[in-house]
């Protein structure tokens, strides 16, 4: 615990957040009713609470500490270029080393297409980058009427003004006036809440082909790009089809549409590639990145910028306004290449790919057994389960019931971090996570189950 805190008890740590602390995507009247979790340390794939109780972290913090917690190189990378230089920018036809390695780094990791690097602070502020790249491409190749971004219902890009358009969150939408001009949404391909009696094969190609639909009906001469995450994420760790993505790679050669591909939680090896676009096959003309690129131990971002764009920018000249007073800061930039040299050594990602991520997926699917759970499902080291009512037609318990909250809230009481969207809940572990780790990941998964069906039971919901 920092100095400042080290004195404080739990109750006192949670009187000065509750009069001083704005908290993101919270409910202010019942966190000030309860009170926050007081996290305040954190070692491997484990954090601990103020009040002593270990908990394994199921969600990597928010899909982000890929090499887990505690790695003191970063710690060391971070100290060493805040003593040479703790900041520059990158305006005013300036550089710096780190951020120019970085750049050079993950031009290597991404498709061969792919080799320049624009960064931001955070994905929020990678996807409000990629909007403004898309519409000044097309401004630049003489088509400025090519604007309409099409994007995905329940689809997450960020909170920004920009990112929560491009996202399918109808609950961001309410607030804000959202989503802005130019951003046109279709159907998700969630199988197991939308597939009805289709195959998931027959399902996959149905929810790709919303794209063709949309993109006739506003004119593929307005339509600019389409924008998805490989995995979505928040959103409920939505796989698609394997049907899916092949056909949406089909429409967009057809229609010339640019590819953007969010990477921010699929990126940096979760999916047992270094990115979902490789697991996948999609061909990106733009992969916002975040998250996994530092394993969170700085605030940062990027878009991963294709020859053609990249190319098109420098050719046709001109400013691009656009960029952020941290835009490539020094600091990050070297935590970020300390971190990506970790994985590297450790070879996470063929440790994902070949070993901890098969192994978790079997023992995931045993979860399946349990009669609150629909379906189990995942990839490398993202994974998700469906409660449901009954099993055999998935039906759904009453919104008002709030069974993925109850489920959420037993889970963390017996030490495992589950997150809860709607009644999906979702896991995203650590890279780094072993054997024996995982086992009790399933264990207090299945007993959080238990502990669900016992409350719905006592209150005789079910």
């Amino acid at each position: 615990m920092t100095h400042a805190a080290q004195n404080l008890d739990t109750r006192s740590l949670q009187a000065i957040d509750n009069a001083h602390y704005l908290h993101p995507f919270s409910d202010h009247k019942s966190l000030r009713e309860k009170g926050a979790r007081m996290i305040v340390r954190a070692e491997g794939v484990y954090i601990w609470d103020s009040d002593g109780n270990r908990i394994l972290d199921g969600m990597a913090g928010l899909w982000c500490t890929n090499i887990g917690y505690g790695e003191k190189r970063l710690a060391d990378a971070a100290y060493r270029q805040m003593m040479e230089l703790p900041y520059y920018n990158s305006f005013f036809q300036c550089a710096h080393p780190p951020v120019v390695a970085l750049a050079k780094e993950i031009a290597a990791l991404a498709p061969d297409h792919m080799n320049q690097v624009f960064f931001t602070g955070s994905g929020s502020e990678s996807n409000d980058t990629v909007l403004r790249m898309v519409r000044h491409y097309w401004s630049l190749k003489g088509q400025p009427e090519k604007f309409t971004i099409i994007g995905r219902h329940n689809g997450y890009h960020g909170s920004t003004v920009a990112g929560a358009s491009l996202g399918g969150m109808k609950a961001m939408h309410k607030q804000g006036g959202l989503p802005i001009p130019g951003i046109h949404h279709i159907p998700q391909p969630y199988w197991f809440g939308e597939g009805g009696d289709l195959s998931p094969e027959d399902f996959g190609i149905k929810a790709a082909q919303e794209l063709e639909k949309a993109i006739l009906d506003i004119g593929e001469d307005k339509v600019a790009a389409f924008i998805a995450e490989p995995i979505q994420g928040a959103g409920g760790v939505v796989i698609p089809p394997s049907t899916y993505w092949p056909e949406i790679n089909r429409i967009l050669a057809k229609y010339d549409i640019l590819m953007i591909a969010d990477e921010v939680i699929c990126g940096f090896g979760r999916t047992g590639e270094w990115f979902g676009s490789q697991y996948y096959g999609i061909k990106p003309d733009f992969m916002p990145i975040a998250k996994g690129m530092t394993s969170g131990y700085m605030p940062m971002g990027g878009v991963i910028v294709s020859d053609r764009v990249a190319n098109a920018f420098e050719e046709e000249g001109g400013d691009f306004n656009h960029g952020y007073t941290y835009s490539g800061h020094p600091v990050a930039a070297a935590v970020a290449l300390e971190n990506l040299k970790v994985i590297k050594e450790k070879n996470l990602v063929q440790y994902v790919k070949e070993d901890i991520g098969p192994y978790l997926q079997s023992k995931w699917q045993t979860l399946a057994e349990h009669p609150l759970v629909g379906e189990a499902r995942g990839v490398g080291l993202v994974a998700a389960i469906e409660l449901v009512k009954d099993k055999a037609t998935r039906t759904r318990f009453d919104e008002d019931v709030g069974i993925g909250v109850i489920c959420r809230d037993l889970s963390v009481e017996n030490g495992l971090v589950l997150r809860a969207c709607g009644d999906t809940m979702i896991i995203s572990p650590p890279l780094v996570i072993n054997h024996e780790e995982v086992d009790e990941l399933i264990e207090k998964a299945w007993l959080a189950l238990d502990l669900t069906l016992s409350h719905l039971q006592a209150q005789g919901v079910v």
